[in-house]
């Protein structure tokens, strides 16, 4: 962008849904001098340190801002030329996990107090919505027909003799119900439950073993494999199974798909990199894309506790096959993410039973009106309707 709009005053980055009134935009602007540095859009702050941020800023989180890209962001000229000069010097990228881009964005040109804060820009929405809003984000969860049906989803759900008792019980008791096809996989078998013992050893992280052995499993059975769809979970996800049935009419079975919400591994500048889907908010396989992972040899671990899910990232870019992300899952717990950006978007998983109410995420993805990104008027009309 600095080389290639040398010429232009402000840049604006937006998502593909982003709704934008280019009239009252260029107003907005007439408020700025863009031959100062500006960093401009619609500010989210966390509630508290969360994982997705690797921790930022544990003792002042509540007051870094970073921008929600639904509602759009701007960086003025001498900004994106400045920090797309320095992003090319910069070695501090060139290693490490990519998670929240937009967090990450922020935090580079924030640069640790030497560079440019987001100023807060009223006139930059998402679900908000006024007749003062520039942009909107009036996103929808998708709605391609009729949700597949249940006998097209089948779920694997990993879990451990350690919590047969709480995690696997609490699946069972909630969202395990809306499966009518589900196994429990586990080191032992216990009919309580019941477990499938696939003869995997439990380990403390990673269980690429268990996973691949769910997915020859699944490859091997006939009364498995027929099936279009195939989640596997963990036993502390949580995750609203209507909601993702919807989701999966939008994709096709006889297509390689492998699906989630996406993380990167060395990927800012090193082309060996790779993006992976995140295991605890759900990893989605269609039932062609385990087909080529048997015939292409690609299920195998190096140790039964290397990660599954960057493994299964590694061996996709390998098949040449593209991740599908979707910004519905969600790898970490509702409160490590900013209220605002949740109310814009419809949640369908979340995971983690670390210091919260599973039951309460568990009801809270299970409520049909579910961080809408729509608001009403007294008289129940859409705002974004009205505009």
């Amino acid at each position: 962008f600095a080389k290639e709009f040398i010429n232009y005053k402000w840049l604006l980055i937006c998502d593909e849904e982003t709704r934008i009134d280019v009239q009252k935009l260029l107003m907005m602007l007439r408020k700025y001098d863009h031959t100062k540095e500006y960093f401009l859009g619609k500010a989210l702050r966390d509630r508290s340190p969360t994982i997705i941020h690797h921790f930022a800023f544990i003792e002042d989180t509540s007051k870094f801002a970073y921008p929600d890209i639904g509602a759009g962001i701007l960086l003025s000229h001498p900004l994106f030329t400045r920090v797309g000069e320095a992003w090319e010097k910069d070695t501090s990228t060139n290693s490490g996990f990519a998670i929240d881009p937009k967090h990450e964005l922020a935090k580079f040109i924030y640069d640790d107090g030497k560079g440019v804060s987001l100023t807060e820009v009223q006139e930059l929405c998402t679900y908000d919505i006024s007749k003062d809003c520039a942009t909107s984000y009036p996103i929808r969860f998708p709605d391609c027909g009729k949700e597949v049906s249940e006998d097209d989803l089948f779920v694997g759900v990993k879990t451990c003799e350690k919590f047969h008792k709480d995690r696997a019980q609490f699946v069972k008791e909630t969202w395990g119900k809306d499966a009518k096809h589900i196994e429990y996989y586990s080191e032992k078998e216990d009919p309580t439950i019941p477990t499938v013992n696939l003869g995997v050893p439990n380990t403390e992280r990673g269980h690429c073993g268990k996973t691949m052995a769910m997915l020859q499993r699944w490859h091997d059975n006939p009364k498995l494999s027929h099936h279009s769809w195939y989640l596997i979970a963990d036993d502390d996800t949580i995750i609203n199974l209507k909601r993702l049935r919807k989701l999966l009419s939008c994709y096709d079975a006889d297509e390689p798909v492998h699906l989630g919400e996406v993380y990167g591994y060395q990927v800012s500048k090193n082309n060996w990199g790779y993006t992976y889907i995140t295991g605890g908010g759900g990893m989605i396989f269609s039932r062609e894309a385990i087909k080529r992972m048997v015939r292409e040899n690609m299920v195998y671990c190096t140790s039964d506790d290397a990660p599954d899910d960057m493994g299964l990232g590694m061996r996709f870019k390998r098949m040449g096959i593209p991740l599908v992300h979707s910004p519905y899952f969600h790898q970490a717990r509702p409160e490590d993410y900013s209220e605002d950006f949740l109310k814009a978007r419809t949640a369908l998983s979340f995971h983690k039973h670390w210091n919260n109410d599973p039951l309460a995420v568990y009801k809270l993805l299970m409520k049909d009106d579910v961080n809408s990104s729509t608001t009403k008027n007294k008289n129940g009309k859409n705002k974004h309707e009205e505009l």
